[in-house]
């Protein structure tokens, strides 16, 4: 075909580290002739090409930060962009990053050690992000003899994986050598015993298997402007096509409207198919903003705030039940919670396994709640509808990745009862507005002791209260819970809704719990309305809250009897921004209850 009209092939190569990634793209590039004079070096003499690469693009910083490299090269065939992804474990994410926009994945694999566990963590994700071809690349058949025995055993192995795993992929094999050359570009000499294509000649042919999206149009808007016709939609269509006078749908408004132009880049066009960037102009003025999707009337995409997924963990800390992340969707952000984690993934063996957390680089079965509904579609149907990333809301970065698998039914059955009395009738038979005072702090700190102060002065002034204690309830309400960090958050979650009932009941709830992490805590604030919620850090020394230890739970917890003891073997955060800062190691109990008196003042 002509260069023109040649289709581009974006693959990655991924593997366990040291398989011989670099080497092999080097020699792609070497033998394809995308290198220059320099980079051969002189007449006939093999580059290092792992070195070559290295300084071809600085993907390695010191030895800490290893980042996908993308490579372009061509043939008269083809056109290709590689993701040269990293082998470490520590770097899964990066190789994640690459998997999400490739259309075939060339896996190493090096002859002398066969399939290890990254090499299998790899094929995992690439079946997760929607991958479906695959090249086993069994490299460094000089280092075994060209022997037929040694590819022929780690192929058999990788078929039994993929059942274990079941990963939906189709794959074929190919033994060669990049150090060589042999079976990359050109058919090997010494390996008369293999019948198959050369791996260039594979990807030359490979045919891009494109998800089908289906003819129902989509697109996410990214911004809103304004132009001399009305308000302009710009966003990618997604999927289907779309031209003036056809009918959209908001989602998840569902508001409707027509469509009264088209706008490509530079000039009003007559349609948009799949991969166009426009901007749309509607008939009439809707409510439309960033993260809604406009879609066919005829075909709407669906709406849910619950669904079941597949999550990739990329962060340090784990991911526990309750705990909330911020998820983008297409270009929607929403604060998510993940309310049930069904099971990790053991990539070894393909099993199932229960599970209380995902660590970093494990794959899970998760159920999520969103604080307010999103358009979507299964990933398996649009990848752009139905993947997502999850970012942790105190430090921003990208703590995982997952794909839609479904909506919980769940979801469309739960609705909000309408109720003739409110809060605000509530608060006026009271006399006084519902709160939620939160004090927090180590064990020791004199929470209890406050709480127990200010409500008394509460009680003496009319006022109507409740005090949640962390011990009281866990005899109770939390009793089936323990002092893991999965558990904590739980017994946060569960403490932070009775509250908010209480709030919305007119009464002032004091909570006295360590509370130990911050994102616990701002998901607790964030079940109230502005100015409900009083965060109370009471400052206590570790060593003045040892000195209280009343209960001989720090003796313990020093003793290795208590695990998981806050301020000993598991972290306090401190609150960065509370409404009040008690110097508990300086104040009086009566100095500290004034204080919280005069905060509700």
């Amino acid at each position: 075909m002509a260069m023109n009209e040649q289709s581009l092939l974006r693959f990655i190569t991924c593997g366990s580290v040291d398989d011989g990634k670099s080497t092999l793209i080097g020699r792609l590039l070497h033998d394809t002739g995308s290198l220059t004079d320099d980079q051969r070096g002189a007449s006939g003499a093999i580059p290092d090409f792992a070195a070559l690469l290295d300084g071809l693009e600085d993907e390695r910083t010191q030895g800490i930060t290893i980042d996908v490299a993308y490579r372009q090269f061509a043939t008269p065939l083809r056109r290709f962009i590689v993701a040269d992804c990293p082998g470490h474990e520590q770097y899964t994410r990066n190789m994640a990053t690459g998997a999400s926009t490739a259309d075939l994945a060339v896996v190493l694999v090096d002859a002398r050690k066969g399939l290890l566990p990254q090499t299998l963590r790899h094929t995992a994700i690439v079946a997760m992000f929607g991958v479906r071809r695959v090249v086993l690349a069994v490299n460094k058949m000089d280092a075994v003899g060209w022997s037929r025995d040694v590819f022929e055993g780690i192929v058999s192995d990788y078929c039994g994986r993929l059942k274990q795993l079941h990963a939906e992929l189709t794959f074929e094999a190919i033994p060669l050598s990049g150090l060589t050359g042999d079976n990359v570009a050109e058919p090997s000499a010494r390996m008369a015993w293999c019948s198959g294509s050369t791996l260039l000649r594979t990807l030359e042919d490979a045919e891009i298997m494109l998800p089908d999206t289906g003819s129902a149009f989509r697109m996410p808007v990214q911004w809103v402007n304004r132009l001399p016709d009305g308000r302009g939609y710009a966003g990618t269509v997604v999927a289907g096509t779309i031209k003036a006078g056809d009918s959209l749908r908001v989602e998840p408004a569902g508001t409707e409207a027509q469509v009264a132009h088209v706008f490509g880049l530079d000039r009003e066009i007559e349609s948009a198919t799949q991969g166009d960037a426009i901007t749309l102009v509607l008939d009439r003025e809707l409510d439309v903003s960033r993260g809604d999707v406009l879609c066919s009337t005829d075909v709407p995409a669906p709406t849910s705030d619950q669904f079941s997924t597949h999550v990739l963990w990329m962060d340090s800390e784990p991911l526990l039940p309750g705990r909330s992340y911020t998820m983008q969707i297409g270009t929607r952000s929403v604060r998510a919670a993940l309310t049930t984690l069904k099971h990790r993934l053991d990539v070894e063996s393909g099993a199932h396994l229960s599970a209380t957390q995902l660590r970093m680089n494990e794959i899970g079965s998760c159920e999520w709640h969103l604080d307010h509904p999103v358009a979507f579609e299964a990933f398996a149907d649009n990848r752009e509808l139905g993947g997502f990333i999850l970012v942790d809301r105190h430090s921003n970065v990208t703590a995982g990745a997952g794909v839609i698998d479904f909506a919980l039914r769940r979801s469309g059955n739960l609705h909000w009862q309408s109720l003739q009395v409110d809060r605000a009738a509530r608060a006026r038979i009271k006399g006084h507005r519902g709160r939620c005072i939160w004090l927090t702090g180590l064990s020791g700190a004199g929470k209890s002791t406050i709480a127990d102060a200010v409500e008394a002065q509460l009680n003496l002034r009319g006022v109507h209260t409740y005090l949640l204690d962390g011990d009281n309830v866990r005899h109770g309400l939390n009793r089936d819970l323990g002092f893991t960090a999965a558990d904590r958050v739980e017994n946060i979650r569960r403490v932070a809704e009775v509250a908010r009932l209480m709030v919305d009941a007119g009464l002032v709830v004091l909570v006295s719990f360590i509370s130990p992490f911050r994102a616990e805590r701002e998901m607790a604030r964030e079940l109230f309305a502005p100015g409900e919620f009083l965060e109370v850090f009471i400052d206590t020394p570790l060593s003045v809250a040892e000195s209280r230890d009343s209960k001989g739970l720090y003796a313990k917890a020093r003793a290795g009897q208590l695990p998981n003891f806050t301020g000993i073997d598991s972290p306090y955060e401190p609150p960065e921004h509370p409404e009040l800062h008690l110097d508990a190691g300086g104040q009086s109990v009566a100095e500290s209850t004034r204080a919280i008196l005069d905060l509700l003042d």
